[in-house]
């Protein structure tokens, strides 16, 4: 069997072409698994898995632990509310003192960008990023990518959108680099305000009018307006954002092309996205919850294979 070449899932920039094949790969196996009556295989039988979670997650956070649940891993959780954090404790001496209890891995989601970097640096275990601020969220991208390929193929020379709070995502840095793996061309759409002035140097198209973005491209990934991380105002209102960015129905039947829908969730609709569009056939939002299953065992399941 081939191997990562990392030891740790710290962001898709870390990635090659080749790792990314290889997870596809295996996600295929998973995901014919957890399609049987009898969903658990023994694969992880004798690992421990720590979930830290300092920032708060739904469906992220259930799927990792439904993942680690099918290879029969032992889970430990962790929430920062009401721990040693709280009072005082760093980052690094409380995952130690979780290593001490002989985990194998810890899964962590922070809200400092960089958080897991910089805890791969100063622990001795396998970490993965389940995100970090507004920094990357991996298993995202790969999920995103997988349901994309499942759906209309090799991505080498398709054109990807993405629409919305740019600035704020983690999900639109990873899957920029995740695409880009891929061979596809990239766009980012949204208002100037929420787009990042840098984001040109990472060979993205950038383009504020929404219908033409549209009009070029074969999927569209939109996201959801960050709130809890803004601090000023990035535009004048919801209903002015909704009547430039937000995808309808009739702006969708509007351009003779069929282009897929995506949702990296939770979905504020009739906002980014109306209710008609997000549960239409174009849409592939819950083929991305559950490839996000298959995506997540094959990540800890090739991980654990290089456990010391």
């Amino acid at each position: 069997m081939s191997n990562l070449s990392v030891d740790n899932l710290l962001g898709i920039k870390y990635l090659n072409k080749s790792d990314l094949n290889l997870i596809f790969k295996t996600s295929d196996n998973f995901k014919e698994i957890i399609n049987r009556k009898i969903k658990k295989v023994p694969s992880l039988r004798d690992v421990t898995i720590a979930n830290l979670f300092f920032e708060n997650s739904t469906r992220t956070k259930l799927s990792f632990e439904l993942a680690q649940k099918r290879l029969s891993a032992d889970i430990v959780n962790f929430s920062s509310s009401g721990s040693s954090i709280s009072k005082g404790e760093t980052l690094i001496d409380t995952v130690n003192n979780i290593l001490s209890m002989k985990v194998d891995m810890i899964v962590m989601r922070h809200p400092n960008p960089g958080a897991s970097v910089f805890l791969s640096k100063n622990v001795d275990s396998c970490i993965i990023n389940a995100g970090d601020g507004t920094h990357e969220h991996p298993t995202q991208a790969l999920l995103d990518a997988y349901s994309l390929i499942e759906k209309i193929g090799d991505l080498k020379n398709r054109n990807i959108l993405i629409v919305g709070d740019i600035m704020h995502s983690r999900v639109a840095l990873s899957n920029i680099f995740a695409y880009q793996k891929l061979g596809a061309n990239v766009t980012v759409c949204g208002p100037k305000s929420l787009i990042p002035k840098s984001i040109e140097s990472l060979n993205v198209s950038v383009e504020t009018d929404f219908r033409k973005a549209l009009k070029n491209s074969d999927a569209v990934n939109m996201l959801r307006i960050q709130n809890e991380r803004m601090s000023n105002s990035y535009f004048p209102s919801i209903r002015e954002y909704v009547q430039q960015y937000g995808l309808t129905m009739s702006l969708l039947n509007s351009i003779n092309k069929e282009i897929i829908v995506m949702h990296p969730g939770p979905i504020n609709r009739g906002v980014e996205i109306t209710s008609e569009v997000a549960d239409s056939d174009q849409a592939i939002i819950l083929d991305q919850v559950e490839n996000g299953v298959a995506i997540r065992m094959a990540i800890m399941y090739l991980l654990a294979a290089k456990l010391k």
